[in-house]
């Protein structure tokens, strides 16, 4: 049985990574996002579209098993540390403030407009508040995937949009676990004690700090050209110190990815900087794609009906006008550009893993209907996909106004 398992993991990931590099050739010819194109690649050859055809044994030979989504949070993991790397610590407390508020908000506005709405729509308030919760997180794995590879990675919007991702992940997570809580046990809504929902959230926070602070102070001394000489042996422990603090992450009630993205802040102004970036560009390589592949293959569309979509359709308008309005606003203050603020809104749009992880809660609790677990799938799908198309097409913008302005100084030269 354990070998039928490995077998079938294996084919998987061959499938999913060949098919998410073939999308990407696709893409790339065609000037579209790539990472686009790798969604796109599992969501077509995944087990509910191309994939049900291929049956050997009564079984499918493609299967989204246990052993593939880990293989698809590790990529999670390897994206986030890439983005740490991107990112000195003295750079993320300069933009805390407004990396605070932006993420913040961005957690704050989604939650309670999902929850009006959704009350509005006729749904009970643990029904809402389960809806809402998936409104919250952003995917920042999408959105640093998109802004490097249009090599916009080091602009202030990106920054800002790297901060308030990780402050947003970090709330929606709380939230997450507060909703989480209520869901399973008997009293429900009408149990919620706002002293214990404040000191969870503020325990989250207070975890993220003291990892930050341990990250920034030890992992320096512990990763150095000093004490390891033989050769893999700084990538090694560099990888060993990234899973470590994941792992640390995941266990105090952290997403993990928040462990890697911590790491690689507190490497970003060592001496093996360029060593491990380099390194961990190539093992990008193949986890990215098969991330992005992974996440696209888990999306069920045989189900969708007139409601359905009917529902699907509020709750992306939500979804995506929440985030706009609660990131792109207080991003344009800040950065003191509107363009700018408008990509931070964009860019914090993309949902991904906690609005599934959240869909999962609903339906295992038997709180949320199939339809609305549908729904959420839907959004998050949506969103996914959206966000590197506006945000190439705002890009796109720029470079236009950019090649258009010398025509116009040259017009107003005299002869």
């Amino acid at each position: 049985m354990a070998e039928a398992q490995f077998i079938e993991t294996i084919i998987g990931v061959g499938i999913l990574l060949f098919a998410a590099k073939l999308m990407a050739e696709i893409f790339l010819r065609l000037k579209l996002p790539i990472v686009l194109g790798e969604l796109l690649a599992g969501m077509i050859v995944g087990p509910f579209a191309l994939g049900s055809f291929f049956v050997i044994d009564g079984r499918q030979l493609l299967q989204i098993n246990n052993e593939v989504r880990m293989l698809g949070e590790i990529g999670a993991i390897v994206i986030l540390f890439m983005a740490g790397l991107e990112m000195t610590p003295k750079e993320f407390l300069k933009g805390g403030k407004a990396s605070f508020t932006v993420g913040t908000l961005g957690v704050v506005v989604p939650f309670f407009a999902g929850l009006v709405v959704f009350q509005m729509f006729g749904f009970d308030a643990l029904q809402s508040m389960l809806i809402a919760t998936a409104l919250t997180a952003t995917s920042i794995a999408i959105s640093i995937q998109v802004l490097s590879e249009f090599g916009k990675i080091k602009t202030p919007e990106a920054r800002l949009i790297i901060g308030a991702a990780v402050v947003d992940d970090i709330l929606a997570i709380a939230i997450l676990s507060v909703v989480s809580t209520i869901a399973i046990s008997e009293g429900g809504v009408d149990n919620i004690d706002i002293t214990s929902v404040t000191i969870t959230i503020l325990q989250v926070l207070g975890f993220f700090a003291i990892m930050l602070i341990v990250a920034v102070v030890i992992i320096p001394k512990i990763i150095t050209p000093r004490l390891w000489k033989a050769k893999g042996s700084v990538e090694g422990v560099a990888t060993a110190s990234f899973f470590g603090a994941a792992a640390l992450a995941g266990s105090i009630g952290l997403s993990p990815i928040v462990g890697a993205f911590a790491v690689g802040m507190a490497l970003s102004t060592t001496k093996v900087f360029e060593k491990i970036e380099n390194y961990i560009g190539k093992i990008g390589l193949i986890f990215a794609p098969l991330f992005f592949a992974i996440i696209g293959a888990q999306v069920d569309l045989r189900a969708v009906n007139f409601e359905i979509l009917l529902i699907s359709v509020v709750v992306i308008i939500v979804a995506i006008t929440t985030k706009l309005v609660g990131c792109g606003l207080p991003a344009m203050l800040f950065l003191k550009n509107r363009a700018q603020g408008m990509r931070v809104g964009i860019g914090m749009i993309s949902r991904g893993e906690v609005g599934l992880i959240v869909a999962g809660v609903g339906i295992s609790s038997g709180i949320l209907t199939s339809d609305v677990y549908s729904t959420i799938v839907i959004m998050v799908a949506v969103t996914t996909i959206i966000t590197p198309i506006w945000l190439k097409m705002e890009y796109g913008k720029e470079q236009k106004k950019s090649d258009d302005t010398p025509a116009k100084v040259i017009k107003t030269k005299p002869e």
